[in-house]
């Protein structure tokens, strides 16, 4: 026997074959062979992506469906769960994934290296610790990633439905590839670049030890595999928007550096507030001199992440203990918080991220 429906089929019980295929055509699904003739027993359907074989004398428990769909209300008058005559389980989803950033929930958070939280293993073997660790509600992740040992990274072309990302090379370094933006380059440590919504791009190699500060907004993001495309494309746009961001790629040996917003230190700009028409700013920045006068301050940004890269420091804020801080530790402070950065080391640097990039400082 041909089947005009040969593809792989999900088994589907159908003790009441009549009434199991009265459903689910109901709900979308056609009917493309049954047998035999004169007492059916098999009926195989398609529909929605799937193929269905519906079999009465299949010993097997109903299954669980999950059909994507943007017309939800076609669907059993849009109710999105239910189940067949002979309970086989129907969640219905969104077919077209839609980002949704919760509002974020505000709170003095410290993070420290020395909390020994475990790494995870994430996408293509990279490990993970997480800098914060409620993520504000869900509105971001702040990610400290590793690839001890280097060499090729097994990573496929792919894209992220996002707010705002960022990759920022802590240390070591790494080769990678971006949609319309040139061949593949090397991002050595301190350089970084952000990640417009949906550009495909690639890890391709990496050094032993490479550390990198990845950010995401909101946490919960989706990540798409392109099958499709190639990379580097034969095209060359390094001024293309995606979603209304432009690609940034900043290097640390052509920064310029310049009077930051707290007074004793200094910053470089990474471009990226221009680059985000202000979705986000990256700064670096670093204590001037010696013997810096401690300045009590606030924000009024929705969000604003500090890592610190190198050094050590105090970290004092409204009604909050004084804590000590060291290379490796990471810190938010929620808008109109006062609090003070005192006791720098040599050598403090510090990587802060805000969303928006533009917001005012208070100095008390």
């Amino acid at each position: 026997m041909s089947y005009q429906n040969n593809l792989t089929q999900v088994l589907l019980p159908g003790k009441d074959l009549t009434k199991e295929m009265d459903f689910f055509t109901s709900i979308g699904f056609r009917l493309d062979n049954i047998f035999p003739s004169d007492d059916p027993a098999v009926a195989f359907m398609s529909g929605h992506g799937i193929n269905l074989r519906l079999d009465k004398n299949a010993d097997v428990s109903p299954p669980t469906l999950h059909l994507r769909t943007d017309e939800p209300e076609s669907i059993n008058n849009g109710i999105s769960d239910f189940k067949s005559p002979n309970g086989t389980y129907i969640i219905v989803h969104p077919k077209t994934y839609g980002l949704i950033t919760p509002p974020t929930q505000h709170k003095f958070e410290v993070r420290q290296l020395r909390d020994s939280d475990p790494w995870v293993i994430g996408r293509a073997g990279m490990q993970y610790r997480d800098l914060i660790p409620d993520r504000l509600g869900g509105s971001i992740i702040a990610s400290h990633i590793r690839i001890p040992d280097g060499g090729p990274v097994p990573d496929m072309v792919h894209y992220h439905t996002i707010g705002f990302q960022l990759i920022f090379c802590y240390s070591g370094w790494v080769k990678l590839v971006y949609e319309d933006q040139g061949p593949p380059f090397i991002l050595e440590a301190g350089d970084c670049v952000t990640q417009p919504p949906e550009i495909r791009h690639r890890v391709l190699e990496a050094s032993d030890n490479l550390e990198v500060i990845e950010i995401g907004v909101p946490s919960d993001h989706m990540t798409t595999i392109d099958h499709e495309m190639e990379l580097p494309t034969k095209s060359y746009n390094p001024d293309r928007e995606f979603q209304g961001q432009q690609f940034c790629h900043h290097l640390v040996k052509e920064a310029i550096w310049k009077p930051w917003r707290i007074d004793g230190f200094q910053f470089r700009d990474t471009g990226i507030n221009e680059a985000t028409k202000s979705v986000a700013s990256v700064h670096v920045a670093k204590p001037v001199g010696n013997g810096l006068t401690p300045q009590l301050s606030s924000h009024n940004s929705d969000i604003l992440f500090t890592f610190v890269m190198r050094g050590a420091m105090d970290l004092a804020a409204e009604d909050q203990p004084t804590q000590k801080l060291k290379k490796g530790d990471a810190f938010v402070i929620p808008p109109d918080l006062k609090y003070q950065i005192s006791n720098c080391s040599d050598g403090l640097e510090l990587l802060e991220i805000s969303l928006p990039g533009d917001f005012t400082t208070t100095s008390y």
